[in-house]
C-alpha cells in the first residue's frame, strides 16, 4: 500500500514519517509535480508552477519557494530577479499526492506581467477579458 493510500484511512493528526511520503510522491515522466501557490491567509491563488524534488528540497530546507521551469531547464527561485518572492507559510498534498499546494506570504505581484496573480483572464461568454490590472510594470520587475 502506498503513503498516500495509507493516509487515506487515518483520523486527523495521525500521520507518516515526511521522508516516506517524499519518496513515494508519483511524479510525472519529466519528474515533476504541479504547484499551486495560494497567498496564506487569504486563500487567493496567485499561479500554478511545477517543482521537481530539487526544488521541492530546496523549498522545505529554505523557507522560500522554488519551482522548476521547464522553458529555462532550471530551478527557478521565485524572486531571484523580480524581488517579488514567496516565503513558504505551509505546504500541502492532495489525496493522492500529485498535486502540491503551497501556502505563501508573497510579496508584491506573483505574476510576470506585474498582476498580482496570473489568473486575470476570466471567459465572460463568447470572449476572454482581462479584469485584472497591472499592478507594477513588468519592466521595473524584471528591468526589461
Amino acid at each position: 500500500m502506498g503513503v498516500f493510500k495509507e493516509l487515506e484511512g487515518k483520523s486527523s493528526g495521525d500521520g507518516v514519517p515526511l521522508a516516506a511520503a517524499l519518496a513515494d510522491l508519483p511524479w510525472n515522466a519529466d519528474g515533476l509535480l504541479p504547484a499551486i501557490a495560494q497567498q496564506f491567509g487569504s486563500g487567493e491563488v496567485l499561479m500554478l508552477a511545477w517543482m521537481n524534488r530539487d526544488a521541492l528540497d530546496e523549498t522545505l530546507r529554505t523557507g522560500r519557494v522554488c519551482y522548476w521551469s521547464r522553458s529555462r531547464q532550471a530551478l527557478w527561485r521565485k524572486g531571484e530577479s523580480s524581488g517579488q518572492v514567496q516565503l513558504l507559510h505551509e505546504m500541502r498534498f492532495d489525496c493522492d499526492g500529485d498535486t502540491i499546494l503551497l501556502q505563501v506570504d508573497q510579496t508584491g505581484p506573483a505574476c510576470h506581467t506585474g498582476r498580482r496573480d496570473c489568473f486575470y483572464n476570466r471567459v465572460d461568454g463568447d470572449r476572454l477579458v482581462v479584469d485584472k490590472d497591472v499592478l507594477i510594470d513588468p519592466s521595473e520587475l524584471y528591468g526589461k
